[in-house]
C-alpha cells in the first residue's frame, strides 16, 4: 500500500505490522503512544487503542498544526499557516516500537508529522533530521551520535512560603561517591532495566556533582536513533521517577545555586567502515571548524531554553566559550581520546541539554558540521587551558535565549536549512518563552522548566 506519494505504508497484512500486533497482544497493551517533540522542547502525543492500531499506523492520528505554534507554557503563538485552520497527522514509525514498563498497559512509538496526503509537513521536527541525514549521506559520510543526559533525581514538594513547587533532591552525596549510588540505587536499577527493555544498551552511571544529580548514559547508534533514544530516555527517566512516587528533572538548571543538568552530544562521521575523526584528520578539523563557525547560533537550539543559559556559564564545564580541545572539559568542543585501543575517536559537544528537541538540534549540528567540511574551515589552534583564564582570547558563546536566537537569525547556513515555516514558528516560539519568563522572578522560571523536562 501506497500514498498519494508513493511512500510505502503499513497495509493490514504487513508483517512489521503484524508482529506489533501480536506482541502488543502478548505484552497486554491497550494503548500506544505516538510521540513526537515539539518546537518548545516538550515530548507530546496523542495514543492509540491496540484494536485500532492496524488503521492509525496507516493513517496516523488527526492533529491541529497550531500545535507547533505553542510554547512550553502552553501558550499559543500566532504564526502564519499555524492557526485554527490546517491538519496533520500523528504517524509513528513501525520500526520505534517499545513497551513503556514504568506504565503498565502503554507502549510508544516515535512519530513524523506529515500532511494528510502522507507527504512531509515542513514543520515536522523529526523529518528536518532525516533531510539531515540524506544531505549528509549524499555527501558520503554517516553520523553516529549518542547524547549524554544528567538528571536531578528528588521528591517534587509544596514550597514552605506557599509560593510554587520546589525539587527536594533525593541526597546530599558528594561527586561519584558511594553514598550517591546506594541513595539511588534502586530508581536506577528500575531505569537501566526499563532502558534496556526499549532497546537501549547503558554504558555508564554515577551520582554526578549536584545533590541528587545522576548521570545513565546509553550506546552511541545512527543519528536518527540516537535522537529517537533521547526522547524515550527523557520520557522514561521521568515515567520511572513517578512510579516510585520521585520526581526527576532534565531540566538545565532545576536548582539555581546547585550543579546543572547537560545533554553532551556525541558525534563521529564516518565513510563507509572508517571513522573520519581518528588520527590526524582533516575532515574531523573541518567538520569542528564548522560547528565553532555556526555554535552561536547553534546553541539557540542545542540549549533550547530560558533555562539553558543558567547552566552555560563559565567555569562551569559546560562550554561557554566556542573553542576546540583535546580532553577539554571547558572547551565548547572537546576530542575526546578513545577508550582503551579498539575505542573510537569522538567529538563531544558540550553546550547541548535536554531542554532542546533533540532532532532540531542534531539536524542542525549536521549542517553546521557539514558546511565546515565543504568550505574546509580551520577550527584554529586547539586550546589546552581553562579559556576563562584568558580574558577577551576566546569567542563567549550567548548568555541567553535572546542573544542565541539573534545570532541564529543572523546564521544564513541554519536559516535556510531550517526552511521558512519551521523557522517562523521556532523562532516566534523561543522568543515568547523568552518574552514570558523574562517577566517574572527565578523560582517561576526554575519551577516551570523542572516540571517540564
Amino acid at each position: 500500500m501506497r500514498d498519494r506519494t508513493g511512500t510505502a505504508k503499513p497495509g493490514p497484512s504487513d508483517p512489521g505490522l503484524t508482529r506489533i500486533r501480536e506482541r502488543a497482544e502478548v505484552e497486554e497493551v491497550e494503548l500506544i503512544r505516538f510521540l513526537y517533540a515539539d518546537h518548545g522542547g516538550v515530548i507530546r502525543g496523542k495514543a492509540a487503542s491496540r484494536a485500532r492500531l492496524a488503521d492509525r499506523l496507516d493513517t496516523g492520528i488527526g492533529h491541529t498544526v497550531a500545535m507547533m505554534a505553542m510554547n512550553m507554557l502552553d501558550q499559543l503563538q500566532e504564526v502564519e499557516d499555524m492557526g485554527p485552520v490546517g491538519e496533520v497527522r500523528i504517524v509513528p514509525d513501525p520500526s520505534t516500537y517499545v513497551p513503556l514498563p514504568y506504565a503498565p498497559g502503554a507502549a510508544a512509538m516515535l512519530s513524523d508529522l506529515r500532511l494528510p496526503d502522507g507527504s512531509p509537513w515542513s514543520a515536522c521536527p523529526r523529518t528536518f533530521l532525516k533531510d539531515a541525514i540524506g544531505t549528509l549521506e549524499a555527501e558520503g559520510y554517516t553520523l553516529v551520535a549518542a547524547f549524554e543526559p544528567e538528571f536531578t533525581l528528588g521528591r517534587r514538594v509544596p514550597d514552605p512560603g506557599g509560593g510554587l513547587d520546589r525539587l527536594a533532591p533525593i541526597d546530599d552525596s558528594l561527586c561519584y561517591a558511594g553514598t550517591g549510588f546506594d541513595a539511588a540505587h534502586d530508581y536506577t536499577i528500575a531505569l537501566m532495566r526499563a532502558l534496556q527493555s526499549q532497546g537501549m544498551q547503558v554504558e555508564h552511571c554515577h551520582p554526578e556533582l549536584g545533590p541528587g544529580q545522576q548521570e545513565m548514559s546509553v550506546r552511541h547508534a545512527p543519528a536518527l536513533r540516537a535522537a529517537d533514544n533521547h526522547v524515550l530516555y527523557r520520557e522514561t527517566v521521568r515515567g520511572v521517577a513517578m512510579r516510585m512516587g520521585l520526581w526527576a528533572s532534565l531540566a538545565p538548571k532545576p536548582l539555581a545555586d546547585q550543579a546543572g543538568n547537560g545533554a553532551h552530544l556525541h558525534l563521529s562521521l564516518w565513510s563507509e567502515s572508517h571513522n573520519l575523526f581518528g588520527g590526524d584528520s582533516d575532515v574531523r578539523e573541518w567538520f569542528v571548524g564548522g560547528l565553532l563557525a555556526h555554535l552561536p547560533a547553534l546553541t539557540a537550539l542545542t540549549c533550547g531554553s530560558v533555562n539553558s543559559f543558567r547552566r552555560l556559564a563559565p567555569r562551569s564545564w559546560a562550554g561557554a566559550y566556542a573553542v576546540h580541545g583535546p580532553d577539554n572539559r571547558e572547551a565548547a568542543v572537546r576530542v575526546c581520546s578513545p577508550l582503551g585501543a579498539s575505542g573510537e575517536p569522538n567529538l563531544e559537544l558540550k553546550p547541548s541539554d535536554s531542554s532542546a528537541n533533540p532532532y532540531l538540534s542534531l539536524g542542525a549540528v549536521i549542517h553546521a558540521g557539514l558546511d565546515g567540511v565543504r568550505r574546509k574551515l580551520d577550527p584554529g589552534e586547539p586550546v589546552d587551558v581553562d579559556p576563562d583564564t584568558r580574558p577577551g582570547h576566546y569567542q563567549r558563546l550567548p548568555s541567553s535565549l535572546g542573544e542565541a536566537l539573534d545570532a541564529l537569525e543572523a546564521d544564513e547556513v541554519l536559516m535556510e536549512a531550517l526552511g521558512p515555516l519551521r523557522r517562523r514558528a521556532y523562532l516566534a516560539v523561543k522568543r515568547s518563552e523568552a518574552t514570558a519568563f523574562g517577566a517574572e522572578d527565578a523560582s517561576y522560571e526554575l519551577f516551570h522548566h523542572l516540571r517540564v523536562f
